[in-house]
């Protein structure tokens, strides 16, 4: 089918008016899984929400789980002989190759979802954060001592990339798909940005210097929230060149999380300004307005979303700690919403590629050559996935002068 620009956008619409852009977002419940309790540190999850990775700080239990049904069940893979006080971990898009750090101790890292763990950390420090490209071969962890380092081989070498100034604390890295955008975050610091995996950093303009807590990014690294301990939370759309602050609640946050494409972000606190419960924060406009999604009679710790930002885990307990490093004594929740995602449909030579956000359910392209029959059915091409923005994409070869496709769930 040769879709030109009056047809293309025919069939967009077509799409649109019958399944219209849902936004259940707001409609969120939280609930238990099956983790133990624990003092929990981190959790990861890969693209489509399904596979799951947590760590705990306590050096005497085995402090890395892994789940592969959404928080259903959870393994010990806490395999490493000596134990370590786990600070961050860090997923691939398809959560088979795990990074994980360790206060004053190492970087292990593992290809096969967490079985085996090894490591090659080149030098002992208080790591306080991990990130990973989609394809999990190249990582970036930082340390409060001024450290960066970054390898482009699982973690099997490692190169510093500590070539920023002034000495900073460094407490969270965020990345790109690709891994060639990287932003760092400081307690009691700055913010630096870099487009070259590392090797040369800038410095944020437009922000202050405070006690930021965490920083994220879009799958492209256009996109990027950053979020204080005090509530104070700035996002830019071009990459860190310019930066829009807004802000929630009075509190102490302790993490943000965000969708592929930047729009969706998750905000969780662990108390508000008088020391009572913590709140979740929902964005659906890259933070321009936010909503209270949770609270409760604990604190909320680190979150992590899926690439559609349908499916969200949260660490949630009691026992924060004192400082910096957020830790909470309690259990994983997780939070599963309907995915509506978007179908885009773009011109591709004599072709049309259609291309949508990895979803935390199951879908499928149909088509139908015309709307006036119920004839839908399923597109027999499989869906590649394109680890720089974590979408699916089917080039469909032209057949006919008009065509209708929509997504749907088996």
């Amino acid at each position: 089918m040769i879709v030109k620009p009056k047809q293309l956008l025919l069939v967009l619409f077509a799409w649109v008016s019958l399944f219209g852009a849902l936004n259940p977002v707001f409609s969120q419940t939280w609930t238990n899984t099956s983790a133990p309790y624990g003092l929990w540190s981190s959790i990861a999850s890969s693209a489509d929400g399904s596979k799951l990775v947590a760590c705990q700080v306590e050096p005497d239990i085995a402090g890395i789980y892994t789940s592969t049904n959404s928080g259903t069940t959870w393994t010990s893979n806490n395999v490493v002989t000596d134990r370590q006080q786990w600070l961050s971990i860090a997923s691939s898009a398809d959560g088979t190759k795990l990074a994980a750090v360790a206060g004053m101790g190492q970087i292990y890292t593992s290809t096969n979802a967490g079985a085996t763990w090894v490591s090659n950390s080149p030098s002992m420090g208080w790591w306080n954060s991990v990130a990973s490209s989609a394809d999990g071969t190249k990582l970036v962890a930082v340390a409060s001592s001024n450290l960066i380092y970054t390898s482009t081989d699982t973690g099997a070498t490692w190169t510093s990339n500590t070539t920023v100034m002034d000495t900073q604390s460094w407490h969270f890295v965020a990345s790109s798909a690709d891994g060639s955008k990287l932003a760092i975050a400081a307690y009691q610091g700055m913010i630096y940005l870099s487009t070259n995996s590392g090797t040369t950093w800038t410095t944020a303009v437009s922000v202050p210097s405070t006690n930021w807590e965490a920083i994220v990014s879009s799958a492209d690294g256009t996109r990027l929230a950053a979020i204080a301990q005090s509530g104070l939370v700035y996002t830019s759309p071009d990459s860190g060149t310019t930066w829009v602050s807004n802000s929630l609640p009075a509190g102490q946050w302790t993490s943000i999380a965000s969708s592929a494409d930047g729009s969706k972000l998750v905000a969780a606190a662990c108390n508000d300004s008088s020391g009572g419960a913590g709140w979740i924060y929902v964005s659906t406009n890259s933070g321009t307005t936010w909503t209270l999604n949770a609270s409760g009679n604990n604190y909320w710790g680190f979150v992590a979303s899926s690439a559609d930002g349908s499916e969200l885990v949260g660490l949630f307990g009691s026992g924060v700690s004192d400082g910096a490093v957020i830790v909470l004594y309690g259990g994983i929740y997780a939070s599963q919403t309907t995915p509506s995602p978007q179908l885009n449909l773009t011109p591709s030579g004599s072709n049309l590629t259609a291309t949508w956000i990895i979803p935390s359910t199951n879908f499928v392209l149909q088509q139908n050559l015309d709307l006036t029959t119920t004839d839908w059915t399923n597109v027999t091409n499989p869906p590649a996935l394109n680890l720089t923005n974590l979408q699916d994409k089917v080039v469909l070869s032209s057949t006919n002068g008009s065509g209708f496709y929509r997504l749907k769930t088996p």
